[in-house]
């Protein structure tokens, strides 16, 4: 056993349990660590925006001079005024700080949701719509190496089967019974398992994250363990 010495280690210690002592109850040193995390997350994300997002993105735009001391890469570039829409609907969202005015940040708002839902519209229809449909194109039957091959049968036979029951889940035209009832359940069946895996995978990303910080206890601060 070697106890660090470094006082950031500490320190992250200190906040690793203080958000751990939360399974115990809400007290003072789990809200001291949660208000500095989005403290700091907010600060950090507010920098990046600025130097990542707004001066190469708006200001190096609209006037390339204004950046040559700290992007100097765009500083020669000719300015392309169109970029002021963007600046105005952006100067307008933050209209959304006052009381008088805070009417105004539903235009930008509207204009932003309608453009981001057109665009993610088409994205996603390719993607995942499209995509889905044509994953689901499949023979019932593979014929691999000219033979029968029972594996890639059976998994293709068993999407396509659930893929059909999961919509006939859906289809609230019919009334479930009979076969079409046994379909519908066959389709909750399928959709509780895909939740459950995804939950899973959900729940195994989160132990990872425990294990990290468990490693950090026990290695780094306390050195029980070798990382």
């Amino acid at each position: 056993m070697h106890i660090s010495a470094n006082i950031m280690v500490w320190f992250g210690a200190f906040l690793t349990l203080s958000i751990l002592s939360f399974l115990y109850k809400d007290n003072v040193f789990y809200k001291f660590a949660e208000h500095l995390f989005v403290g700091v997350s907010a600060a950090y994300w507010m920098v990046i925006g600025i130097w990542g997002t707004l001066f190469p993105n708006l200001i190096a735009k609209i006037y390339p001079g204004g950046v040559r001391f700290v992007l100097p890469s765009l500083a020669d570039r000719p300015p392309e005024y169109y970029y002021i829409i963007p600046a105005i609907l952006g100067i307008l969202l933050l209209m959304r700080l006052s009381k008088k005015l805070g009417w105004i940040s539903r235009w930008p708002l509207a204009f932003i949701v309608g453009t981001t839902a057109g665009f993610n519209l088409v994205r996603y229809l390719r993607s995942d719509f499209i995509g889905q449909v044509r994953n689901t194109l499949i023979p019932l039957i593979v014929i691999k190496d000219g033979s029968f091959n029972f594996i890639g049968s059976f998994s293709n036979t068993v999407i396509i089967v659930g893929v059909l029951c999961g919509l006939i889940y859906f289809f609230f035209s019919k009334e479930h019974k009979g076969a079409f009832g046994v379909a519908s359940r066959i389709g909750i069946w399928i959709l509780m398992i895909t939740f459950g895996a995804g939950f899973g995978y959900t729940v195994m990303a989160r132990i990872s994250l425990l294990v990290g910080r468990m490693q950090f206890l026990m290695g780094d601060w306390l050195g029980i363990i070798n990382r």
